[in-house]
């Protein structure tokens, strides 16, 4: 079908592209003369046509692309970050039903202020008036501008985040003698910490922090991993919106000299939430953190955490064990508990009894006793630990193991017939044998009762929208893989909107797992250092963490440049030591 010339009118154009009949034309012209409005929303109003269609026909007809097709839609903070620095008033564009932002962000762009594209959208994008006013204030100053068109959902949705806008500013530049406890309470700052949450889980971001300046205050979420900032705001802002966090997880919103910790059991995007929040005083403020984690996950196996076969069959036979010490390591933020949870999930038959002792209870597991400690009451990890052994458990699960007195309760426990699953702050699983020992366990202890040790990291997932086979040199990671790794197949990724630019769309466990056989068992009693037991390891072909990213690499789950972020200083250490 021939293009219309972009000259005629929408109508023209839409019965030339076959959209609507001339008789449907003539009548919403006949409507239009009569009540007024544009001819594209009274065509889509009498169902002669879709607004799909009439924004096509627009785009074509001016040649400006489409929101969320040739131009991505923004998020909520880039509209907010454009309109601070815009030099026309949010009061005008909220009256004509102007949205703008920068392309590709603001805080994030690389180009000198005078030489970004300010996106424009506005339902009246063809008003002569509005141009005008956009031209004069924007083109002097260096700004290039885009016009984008959008559905009406999307301009009331990005207008709406003009409107909140404004009301936060209009209520920080009157708030005078206002408490901290009625600005906490006031609209503005409850949608704009609402927001700030809800976008978190729509981002899929694991925390969110608030990091106060001299100038601006900062909010960062933390998704697969790594932080990205999102949003700032004017530091006299910043007192309000922790306050405001402070009220509704219920601390003292006037001590601010001293660390808290609170807790938010809220809805957001259609699922629980248990927010851990955690502030801490600090240059300028308080920093706020804020943990999230929703109270109903989908039903956790060991099968989903991406576990290699052998590895897999090898941890569910530990897990059969009657008795004895399972443990996982790896730092905070490495899956350890989801691992712990899936264990367990795997282990409710009905006929056992599962006690855990935790701190904080993060998932609930039907069929299992989750009992929380609580050390500002005296109630610990250890003095929980006695009580459930009153309680006739078969499995016990201690959230970790911090101090000596845990871990003698917990090899005692071991030692009259109970299972216990833990987990280790240390770097690999060898590791953990010493650090039971370093803890001033008798070496002896250590090597009778520990089953197994798992230690583990989370790597981001390559993005399959984006992601490009690529050929590597041997050179590269033959080394590191030994005989791991046959036909490699890595993938480059080259960032996409699905992954917003990072290339990266969630992660998954890599891990290795040392069982305690009886060679290891000897090594531990006769106190073995960590360079020996090492050493141990590279003779039976143990394979490590970096081999084992390596083999998810190699099939193009995710990258080496992820890996070696991840997991190349564990092998860094270990070659250092056995050195």
């Amino acid at each position: 079908m021939a293009v219309p010339h972009p000259w005629k009118p929408l109508g023209v154009w839409l019965v030339e592209l076959g959209a609507v009949s001339e008789k449907e034309l003539n009548q919403a012209l006949e409507v239009q003369k009569q009540i007024g409005g544009l001819l594209g929303s009274l065509l889509v109003r009498s169902g002669a046509t879709s607004e799909d269609v009439v924004l096509q026909a627009l785009s074509a007809q001016w040649g400006y692309p489409l929101l969320g097709k040739q131009q991505p839609a923004p998020d909520d903070f880039q509209v907010y970050e454009t309109l601070r620095e815009l030099p026309v008033s949010m009061e005008w564009m909220l009256e004509q039903e102007v949205v703008a932002w920068f392309e590709g962000g603001a805080s994030d762009s690389e180009d000198a202020p005078e030489k970004r594209t300010v996106c424009i959208l506005s339902p009246r994008f063809h008003s002569d008036e509005i141009r005008e006013v956009l031209e004069t204030s924007l083109e002097p100053k260096g700004f290039r501008l885009q016009w984008v068109l959008a559905s009406t959902y999307e301009i009331e949705r990005l207008v709406g985040v003009v409107r909140q806008e404004l009301a936060v500013t209009r209520l920080f530049s009157e708030q005078g003698s206002q408490s901290l406890l009625e600005l906490a309470e006031e609209a503005p700052v409850v949608e704009l910490v609402n927001n700030v949450l809800a976008k978190a889980v729509e981002a899929g971001a694991s925390d969110v922090h608030v990091e106060p300046g001299e100038e601006f205050f900062i909010i960062r979420y933390r998704v697969d991993g790594v932080l990205h900032s999102q949003m700032t705001q004017s530091a006299s802002r910043f007192p309000a919106v922790a306050s405001r966090i402070k009220l509704i997880s219920g601390m003292d919103i006037a001590e601010s000299r001293l660390p808290q910790d609170g807790r938010i059991s809220t809805r957001l995007g259609g699922q629980e939430m248990d927010i851990r929040v955690s502030t801490a005083p600090c240059s300028f403020g308080e920093s706020v953190v804020m943990r999230l984690l929703p109270k109903n996950r989908e039903s956790l196996s060991l099968e989903s955490l991406g576990m290699e076969p052998d590895h897999l069959r090898l941890m569910r036979s530990v897990l059969g064990f009657s008795n004895g010490i399972v443990l996982v390591t790896g730092p905070t933020g490495s899956g350890k508990s989801t691992t712990l949870y899936s264990g367990l999930s795997e282990l409710v038959d009905g006929r056992q009894k599962l006690i855990t002792v935790e701190d904080p209870v993060e998932f609930q597991v039907r069929g299992v006793t989750q009992i929380q400690a609580n050390a500002d009451i005296g109630y610990t990890f250890a003095r929980a630990l006695r009580a459930i052994l009153r309680q006739d458990p078969d499995i016990i699960m201690i959230g970790e193991i911090r101090d000596l007195e845990t871990a003698e309760i917990a090899i005692q426990s071991a030692l009259t017939g109970h299972l216990v699953l833990s987990t280790l702050h240390t770097n690999d699983a060898l590791s953990a044998f010493t650090r039971l020992v370093d803890m001033g366990v008798e070496p002896y202890l250590v090597a009778a009762p520990v089953k197994a040790v798992q230690a583990q990291r989370l790597v981001r997932k390559a993005c399959s929208g984006c992601s490009e086979p690529v050929n590597l040199p041997d050179s590269l990671w033959k080394p590191l893989a030994g005989d791991w790794v046959k036909k490699p197949a890595f993938v480059e990724p080259k960032g996409c909107e699905r992954c917003h630019g990072t290339g990266y769309r969630g992660r998954l466990g890599i891990y290795e797992i040392i069982p305690a056989t009886e060679e290891v068992q000897t090594l531990i009693a006769d106190n073995a250092d960590i360079s020996e037991l090492r050493q141990w390891a590279a003779r039976h072909g143990h394979r490590n963490l970096l081999q084992d990213g390596l083999i998810k690499a190699a099939r193009g789950e995710t990258t080496i440049e992820e890996v070696m972020r991840v997991a190349g200083a564990s092998v860094a250490e270990d070659e250092a030591t056995e050195a």
